[in-house]
């Protein structure tokens, strides 16, 4: 077995799928594997090297010979948090090329199956990203929010507050990763690293959060019936883990540091 070993982000795993199919080794033989795995005994590595042509060359594949519809569901693929999604992408892709874009009705084929399950997941996901996301207003007047979705959301939670928020400048941290969204009023926006010192202050500093909390706090007591309190109904419809970045929820010194937890 030869093992391609590539990075996580969506373009690394284009590449690894693109090196992997060229190999010509056959594809019983390839398994395409995201870095910092274990090493199995028998298996020969071969590391990946991220170039954008390779990557431009998968994505043009997908588009021109299958459908635009079905590349978004591979690239959705790609953006989640499951380890093996590298090698099950490359599996679907292989039943796609053949079938054409009538596979993904086609569940039986695990490799479908198992494309669908992470979308599915991914797509719930974004849903609770997208409302529970809040924004705050830092002394230069950008807006600020912070997020840790389990998936790599950015991208596409980008795209959905760029149309909504298209004249604001604003940011959006995602604690996890250490990536941010930048978005300039009216033009577009950049994802990009957020883990450097100078990107901590800046994302550390005072917003107007202090000031609403309590706002926001006074206006879910003044509204609550305390004989209809049901905190498990309240979980089950928002979920402890997204608590921690909104107003309503953290008093100001939570959101001081992000990686705290």
């Amino acid at each position: 077995m030869t093992v391609f070993v590539c990075g996580p982000e969506v373009e690394d795993i284009w590449c690894g799928i693109y090196d992997g199919w060229m190999s010509r080794l056959g594809h019983e033989n390839v398994r395409i594997e995201l870095s910092g795995r274990e090493p199995e005994l028998f298996c020969e590595y071969r590391e990946v090297m991220t170039e954008p042509w390779k990557a431009e060359k998968v994505t043009s594949s997908i588009r021109t010979k299958l459908s635009e519809a079905l590349y978004e569901t591979v690239y959705r693929a790609a953006l989640s948090e499951d380890e093996g999604r590298a090698d099950k992408i490359y599996r679907f892709l292989i039943h796609a090329f053949a079938v054409g874009p009538a596979v993904v009705d086609r569940l039986q084929i695990p490799a479908v199956y198992e494309v669908f399950r992470m979308t599915r997941y991914l797509s719930r996901e974004y849903t609770h990203i997208i409302e529970f996301t809040r924004f705050s207003q830092m002394e230069q007047g950008i807006l600020l929010g912070k997020v840790r979705p389990k998936n790599d959301l950015l991208p596409l939670v980008a795209r959905h507050f760029a149309d909504r928020l298209s004249g604001e400048n604003w940011i959006l941290y995602d604690v996890g990763r250490k990536k941010a969204v930048v978005h300039q009023a009216d033009r577009g926006w950049v994802i990009v690293r957020a883990d450097s010192h100078k990107w901590q202050q800046q994302l550390n500093k005072r917003t107007d959060e202090e000031d609403y909390e309590g706002l926001w706090k006074t206006f879910h007591n003044a509204i609550a019936i305390a004989q209809r309190a049901n905190p498990r109904c309240q979980q089950n419809m928002l979920p402890l883990r997204f608590r921690p970045y909104m107003t309503e929820f953290v008093t100001a010194h939570t959101m001081t540091d992000p990686s705290a937890d």
